[in-house]
């Protein structure tokens, strides 16, 4: 009697979970002491891949770990595919996260580690065997599954991340800062595999890295401070930098005025001229408008919130 109430439980949870596949959050706060973290946040998640960004101290880590039942909120309703966060035990059925420092079990295999955690999320043997093998072929670590977690790169421990948070086949992958540190290869191979991730779930990605947002996600939320300083898409926060980034070729020795006058979001370097790239609302310099790039919209949407972010300068080839 017992195992036939836990199996309708299940398929009512799967019923309602296919019905409604979104994250609702109205009003959320939450603080540590007197410090807000989170200020009256308002958003709707659905299916796909959902981009989160922010500076460092932003509140991206505080609302993961509050929507994966890690935090408790202090107001503000939450509910996650129809569950409301309050039941911390069916959240955590339905969402995978990978934190920002991963780290798990180094004197482990790689195929030991995901035994024991395939174990502790209740797979039985059959289904353990069967998960692991298809996650490690899926983050492409089949042939690496008998090294020791210690001896992976950072690219490698972090794609462990990631098959560790399907183990329970999530609705919700939630990843926290998953590229920071990655070389440029691993970080392209990693963005593939989100998108491929996110095509049958909601997926969020939290980052401070412009381009892995710019790569993959079509919607986006901008918090800073707490608070929510923008919520829509991709398109829609370019549209507002529009007819407002320009380049303009300098001499060095101009640079450190350039830097005290304007946004600068690129610089490239060729001998002793520079070719630098900024946000303004009028042309400056004789510069040229050219067409603006996430990073310019995000910086543009800072400064005109009152924040004051004049620091994202990139150099080298990628300006």
């Amino acid at each position: 009697m017992e195992n036939a109430i836990e199996k309708s439980d299940i398929v009512l949870r799967n019923n309602l979970i296919k019905r409604d596949a979104s994250i609702q959050i109205k009003g959320l706060n939450k603080f540590y002491g007197k410090k807000q973290a989170l200020r009256n946040v308002e958003l709707s998640i659905g299916q796909g891949m959902f981009g989160l960004l922010g500076r460092n101290g932003a509140g991206k880590t505080t609302l993961m770990k509050t929507l994966a039942a890690l935090l408790q909120k202090q107001s503000g309703e939450i509910t996650v595919c129809g569950v409301p966060i309050e039941n911390a035990r069916e959240i955590r059925k339905i969402i995978g996260y990978l934190p920002q420092e991963f780290s798990m079990y180094p004197s482990m295999s790689v195929g030991e580690a995901m035994d024991y955690l395939a174990i502790l999320s209740g797979l039985g043997k059959r289904d353990r065997k069967d998960a692991i093998q298809a996650l490690l072929e899926k983050v492409n670590l089949t042939e690496h599954r008998h090294k020791k977690v210690r001896a992976l790169s950072g690219g490698m421990k972090r794609r462990l991340g990631i098959a560790q948070a399907l183990l329970n086949n999530p609705r919700v992958l939630i990843v926290d800062e998953p590229t920071a540190g990655l070389d440029p290869e691993e970080r392209v191979r990693f963005r593939n595999l989100l998108s491929e991730l996110a095509e049958e779930r909601i997926v969020i990605l939290s980052t401070h890295i412009v381009g892995d947002i710019e790569a993959t996600c079509e919607d986006i939320a901008i918090l800073d401070e707490g608070r929510l300083l923008y919520n829509g898409t991709v398109e829609g926060l370019l549209a507002t930098a529009q007819g407002k980034v320009f380049t303009v070729g300098a001499d060095r020795r101009e640079l450190s005025q350039f830097k005290k006058e304007l946004l600068i979001t690129g610089m490239h370097m060729q001998g002793q001229k520079a070719y630098v790239r900024f946000v303004s609302e009028q042309a400056v310099y004789d510069a040229k408008i050219c067409e603006p790039n996430i990073e310019d919209a995000y910086m543009l949407y800072l400064n005109q919130n009152g924040v004051g972010a004049r620091a994202l300068v990139r150099t080298g080839g990628e300006g």
